[in-house]
């Protein structure tokens, strides 16, 4: 993933699910915090992103993406992204994990803005 560590393996026997995910962060606007339990790939289609990890031994870290980056997102750590731009922020997604997984998990009490 970004922050340099390996993916875990995936599940032996578990059946597949992908999910295409297109998902527009206007402008000045903080993603809650949250964390996703299966495998993503995205890239940012238009505008600019933050993403930064909260808590744990890489708490703090960060990665800014512009449009054309790609983006192979953490697993399982707490995190949020960012569009401190002054235009929408466009990433399409792709998820994938054993099916019924859901694909992200919100931090109870965490806050966007």
């Amino acid at each position: 993933s970004w922050d340099g560590k390996p993916l875990p393996p995936f599940p032996a026997g578990a059946q597949v699910e992908m999910r295409v995910v297109r998902i527009t962060i206007p402008p000045r606007t903080q993603l809650p915090v949250h964390k996703h339990p299966v495998y993503n790939a995205g890239i940012l289609l238009k505008g600019t992103l933050v993403v930064e990890i909260v808590g744990g031994e890489n708490d703090g870290k960060t990665i800014t993406l512009k449009a054309g980056d790609p983006l192979i997102e953490v697993m399982n750590e707490w995190h949020y992204g960012r569009n401190d731009g002054d235009e929408p922020a466009e990433i399409l997604v792709v998820y994938t994990g054993p099916e019924g997984t859901p694909v992200m998990i919100p931090k109870e009490g965490a806050e966007g803005h």
